[in-house]
């Protein structure tokens, strides 16, 4: 006994916060995978909309 507590249930509550801990943990890898794909589809947008304007630019000064 720890404190006059049964030894497993300091294990549980021990185990709790080990839990909690990894799903922050897990939150916050997941937060930046999701960033890093925004960052990179906006990328992809950004490119193609640049293409396209080029695009036009060209168009219009061909005409």
């Amino acid at each position: 006994m720890l404190f006059g507590i049964p030894i497993w249930v300091f294990f549980c509550i021990v185990f709790i916060f080990v839990s909690g801990y990894m799903a922050i943990r897990a939150m916050r890898a997941e937060h930046q995978v999701e960033q890093h794909f925004i960052e990179k589809e906006g990328q992809i947008y950004l490119n193609r909309m640049e293409k396209e304007k080029e695009r036009r630019e060209k168009r219009m000064t061909s005409e």
